[in-house]
C-alpha cells in the first residue's frame, strides 16, 4: 500500500504531511478546561481481538470517537461491520471504513448502532466499503502514528488521498472536519446502509438546499444489529446534515436488493450481497431517494490543505428533532470550539472524583475508567425532551427526568450502578423512570432485563433492574413512581425466577436459580422498607433456593432437571465452563450468594472451609487475569469475590487482592488494558470503586466493603440533592506498592474498627482515613 503513496507523494511531502497532522493533533490539547480531561486515554480497550484475548470473548471493545456524558452521539471511526465486534472498531485493523454518529462501546454480543457512516474520498466513486485489510471499497489504509483519541476528540489520516479526519462531539450532534489534498473530485460520501451488525433496512435522504441534507435510516430485526435481529432492536435514526461546501455536485447510489434478499448478518457480509452493494446504481445529480440501500455523496474540488467541515444532528424521534438538536449545540463552524465545549463537559463530569498519587499509569488507567462508565445509560430524548416510546409513539419527558437508554443490566448492578448511585444518583433515577415508563408503553407487566433503544432484547439473564431498584430505594434515589415500580419488580420474578421446584431446572440451572435468589433478596430488601411484611417475608424464603442446588457429595452447586435428578458431573467437575452456568463454570458462579455469606460458608463446612476454597480460588489465577477456570476477572459472575475475605474475617486478603486485581488486570494500554470486555462501564466502575477503597457485595444492604487504595486521596463530589455532605474523602497513610495492608482506619477522625462502610455514612460527607503498612492486619469487624 505504501508503495501506491509513495508514488503519488514524494517521501519528504508525505512526513511532512504527518508531522503536520501531529501538531495539527497535539494543538487541540488545550490546559484550560482540566488537566483530568488529558489524562483519558480512550483506546484503553478498544480491541475485539480474539487472538489477543485468546479466547472468543475477546478484550475490551470499546470505542475511541468523540462523544459527551451520557450523550446521545458517538462520533467515531469504524474498521469493521460484521462479527463479534460491538464497538464496529479494532484497534489492529488497517483500514477505516468510515466515522459513525452512533455506537455501542464494549458490548460482547453482535452489535449494533454504529449509524450514518461518513467517509472522505477522492477519484472515482465506489459505493461499497469493500473487506478490512485490502484496498477495494470506499475504506481506506490509515497511518497509525498519525491516530489521537482523547475525551471529546478523535483524528487520524487517511493515507489512501492524503485526507485528514477529524471528529467532535455535542450530546445530540457532532462534528467532522476534513483537511484535503489539492484534488479536483474531492468527496464526501455517506452510507445510510450501514449498521454495525448488519444493516438497516430502508433509508431516506433528501437535498434540503445548498447546504444541508435530511432523512432517516430505519432499522429492524431483520437486518440483523442487536444479537443479529435476536435482540429485537427496532429503531429509526433521523439526521439533519450541514455541509460548509455548497452542494453544487450531488448524487445518490442505491443497490438493487431483491424483494426474497436476507439481510441478517451473514447476508449482509456474504460476497453475493457486497457484490450487490458493489454494483450500485449511481445516479449523479439526484437529490432525493428512498431505498433499501441507499448512500449520498457530494463532490467539489479542493485546493491544497482546504478544510471542508460538516456537522450532523442526530434524533430517534424525526428529522425536525434532528435540526433543532443540532442548532441548540453546534452553531457555527467552529469546530474547535465545540471540542473544547465536548471537554468541559467532561471536566465537570470526571472532577466528580479527584485523585491524588498514584502513578502516571494508574491516574490514566483511572480516569478514562471513570469516563467509560458515564457513556451510557444515555440520553434517547432530543433538546426539547421529546422521546420515542416502546409504543412507537412520541412522548415528552416531564419533572426533569431524562428518557434514557442502553441497559446492560446483567452486567451493571455490580459496580456500575453503584458508582452512579454515588456520583450521578439522578441517572440512575433517570434510569428507573424510564424503565418503569418503558414496561407501561410496551404493555408489560414486568421489568426489561438488557434494554437497547426501547427493545426487551432479553439478552442474559436474572432480574438486574430489581436488583438496581432496591438498592436505589435503598439510597435515598425515589424520584420515580415507587408503586409502579414495586408492582413490575413482582412481575418480574414471576415471570423470570425459581418456580414451584425451588430452583430453575435445566443446563443454566446453577446460574439462574443463584440469580433469581438474588433477586428475591432484593425484593424482599425493598418490600420490608415498604412496608409490605408478607412480601418481605415471602420473598426472603425464596432468597435461599441456591441451596437446593448444593450437592453435598460434590461439595459444590450442580444442575438438576425438572425431576430433581442431578445432571451429570463431567469430568472437569465445577471448572467445566457452561455446566450448569452461563458463560461461566460451576466454581466462579457458586460464589455468588451476595444476600447469604453465612449461609453459603455453613454449606461448604463452615468459613475456615470456605476461606480456604476461596483463597485455593485466587491462587489459582493466571497472573495476567486473563480468561479462566478460577478467578476470572473478564467475566461478571466473580467481581463481588476478592470482597467476600472482609466477611470471612481475612480483611488483608481484600486488601491484598483488590490491589494486584487492579495493577496487573488494567493497563494503560489497549490491548492489555482490559482483560475481558467492558460491559458498558461495569468492568472499569470495578476498578473506580475498587481503586478508591470501597466496592460493594450486595449493593441493596447500603454496604461498602473497605479495601486497599491504589491512591493517596479519593475526594468524592457528592450531589445535594441526595446527600447532605458535599464531599466524601478516602485517605490512605503511608500508601505505596508494598504498603497495601490496612494498619488503623479512623472515621471523621475517630477510631473506626469496621471492614466495611456504610452508604448514609458516606452521604453525610467526611472523612476516611487509613494507615497503610506492609504487614497484614485482620482485626476488623466484619459486622
Amino acid at each position: 500500500m505504501k508503495m501506491k503513496i509513495y508514488r503519488a507523494l514524494s517521501l519528504a511531502s508525505y512526513v511532512f504531511f504527518v508531522l503536520l497532522f501531529s501538531a495539527a493533533c497535539e494543538g487541540t490539547k488545550h490546559t484550560e478546561a482540566s488537566d483530568i480531561v488529558d489524562e483519558v486515554n480512550p483506546f484503553i480497550g478498544a480491541s475485539t481481538s480474539v487472538g489477543a484475548a485468546g479466547v472468543y470473548h475477546g478484550l475490551g471493545k470499546t470505542i475511541p470517537g468523540a462523544t459527551t456524558p451520557f450523550g446521545m452521539v458517538q462520533v467515531s471511526p469504524n474498521t469493521i461491520t460484521g462479527g463479534d465486534n460491538g464497538s464496529g472498531y479494532s484497534y489492529e485493523h488497517k483500514t477505516i471504513e468510515g466515522f459513525a454518529f452512533t455506537q455501542m462501546s464494549g458490548i460482547g454480543w453482535y452489535g449494533d448502532l454504529g449509524n450514518f457512516l461518513v467517509m472522505p474520498s477522492a477519484g472515482p466513486l465506489k459505493t461499497n466499503a469493500g473487506v478490512e485489510g485490502k484496498s477495494d471499497g470506499y475504506r481506506s489504509y490509515y497511518d497509525k502514528s498519525s491516530e489521537q483519541a482523547s475525551a471529546g476528540y478523535y483524528g487520524v489520516l487517511l493515507t489512501d488521498h492524503h485526507i485528514k479526519a477529524e471528529m467532535t462531539a455535542a450530546p445530540h450532534s457532532g462534528m467532522l472536519r476534513f483537511t484535503f489534498p489539492e484534488h479536483a473530485t474531492s468527496r464526501i460520501q455517506i452510507d445510510l446502509a450501514r449498521r454495525v451488525g448488519g444493516t438497516s433496512t430502508r433509508q431516506e435522504v433528501r437535498v434540503l438546499d445548498e447546504h444541508s441534507i435530511g432523512g432517516w435510516m430505519r432499522c429492524t430485526p431483520d437486518g440483523g444489529g442487536w444479537g443479529n435481529g435476536d435482540g429485537k432492536a427496532n429503531y429509526t435514526v433521523y439526521f439533519y446534515a450541514e455541509f460548509s461546501k455548497p452542494l453544487q455536485h450531488v448524487g445518490i447510489w442505491q443497490a438493487d436488493i431483491p424483494d426474497t434478499a436476507h439481510r441478517k448478518l451473514e447476508n449482509v457480509t456474504a460476497d453475493y450481497y457486497q457484490q450487490w452493494i458493489a454494483h450500485a446504481k449511481v445516479q449523479d445529480g439526484l437529490r432525493e431517494a428512498t431505498g433499501k440501500h441507499t448512500g449520498f455523496y457530494t463532490t467539489f474540488a479542493t485546493t491544497d490543505q482546504e478544510q471542508v467541515l460538516m456537522k450532523v444532528g442526530i434524533s430517534f424521534v424525526d428529522e425536525a428533532g434532528a435540526k433543532k438538536n443540532l442548532k441548540a449545540e453546534i452553531k457555527d463552524w467552529d469546530f474547535d470550539r465545540t471540542h473544547e465545549q465536548a471537554r468541559q463537559l467532561w471536566s465537570d463530569a470526571l472532577r466528580k472524583m479527584q485523585i491524588t498519587g498514584g502513578t502516571a499509569e494508574q491516574r490514566k488507567v483511572f480516569y478514562t475508567a471513570l469516563y467509560r462508565t458515564m457513556l451510557d445509560p444515555r440520553t434517547l430524548q432530543d433538546v426539547d425532551g421529546r422521546y420515542p416510546g416502546g409504543d412507537a409513539k412520541i412522548h415528552q419527558a416531564e419533572n426533569g427526568h431524562t428518557r434514557r437508554t442502553i441497559f446492560s443490566g446483567w452486567d451493571v448492578f455490580r459496580s456500575q450502578i453503584p458508582l452512579q448511585t454515588l456520583i450521578n444518583p439522578q441517572v440512575v433515577s433517570d434510569l428507573l423512570q424510564s424503565l418503569t415508563d418503558l414496561a407501561a408503553e410496551k404493555k408489560q407487566p414486568y421489568f426489561e432485563r438488557w434494554e437497547m433503544m426501547n427493545a426487551y432484547s432479553g439478552c442474559m439473564i436474572g432480574n438486574p433492574a430489581v436488583n438496581v431498584l432496591a438498592e436505589a430505594y435503598s439510597k435515598g434515589i425515589r424520584n420515580y413512581p415507587i408503586d409502579r415500580a414495586y408492582q413490575l419488580a413482582v412481575g418480574s420474578l414471576a415471570k423470570f425466577g425459581n418456580d414451584s421446584l425451588g430452583y430453575t431446572p435445566g443446563n443454566l440451572g446453577i446460574s439462574l436459580t443463584l440469580e433469581y435468589a438474588y433477586n428475591d433478596w432484593c425484593l424482599s430488601t425493598l418490600a420490608q422498607q415498604l412496608g409490605k411484611k408478607d412480601d418481605a417475608a415471602r420473598y426472603a424464603q425464596q432468597a435461599s433456593a441456591y441451596r437446593n442446588l448444593f450437592d453435598s457429595t460434590k461439595g459444590w452447586f450442580r444442575p438438576k432437571d425438572e425431576q430433581g435428578q442431578w445432571l451429570a458431573w463431567p469430568t472437569a467437575g465445577r471448572e467445566k465452563e457452561w455446566y450448569g452456568t452461563i458463560e461461566c463454570n460451576p466454581y466462579q458462579q457458586g460464589w455468588f450468594v451476595p444476600h447469604d455469606i453465612s449461609g453459603l460458608a455453613t454449606l461448604l463446612g463452615g468459613k475456615e472451609r470456605m476461606l480456604q476454597d476461596l483463597t485455593s480460588f485466587f491462587e489459582k489465577t493466571p497472573e495476567d487475569f486473563h480468561w479462566n477456570a478460577f478467578y476470572n476477572h473478564a467475566n461478571e459472575p466473580v467481581h463481588h469475590a476478592a470482597f467476600l475475605f472482609n466477611r470471612l474475617g481475612k480483611p488483608a486478603l481484600t486488601q491484598q487482592w483488590t490491589r494486584k486485581i487492579c495493577t496487573q488486570a488494567y493497563h494503560n494500554a489497549v490491548e492489555k488494558g482490559l482483560v475481558g470486555n467492558e460491559d458498558v462501564g461495569q468492568m472499569s466502575a470495578w476498578y473506580v470503586l475498587a481503586a478508591s477503597g470501597i466496592h460493594p457485595i450486595a449493593a441493596a444492604d447500603g454496604r461498602y466493603e473497605i479495601t486497599s487504595p491504589l491512591f493517596d486521596k479519593v475526594d468524592i463530589r457528592l450531589d445535594s440533592a441526595y446527600a447532605a455532605g458535599k464531599t466524601f474523602t478516602i485517605v490512605a497513610e503511608n500508601n505505596s506498592p508494598e504498603h497495601v495492608y490496612i494498619q488503623s482506619i479512623q472515621l471523621n477522625g475517630k477510631p473506626y474498627h469496621k471492614s466495611y462502610l456504610l452508604h448514609t455514612d458516606v452521604i453525610k460527607g467526611g472523612e476516611l482515613r487509613l494507615e497503610m503498612g506492609n504487614t497484614p492486619v485482620n482485626t476488623l469487624e466484619t459486622d
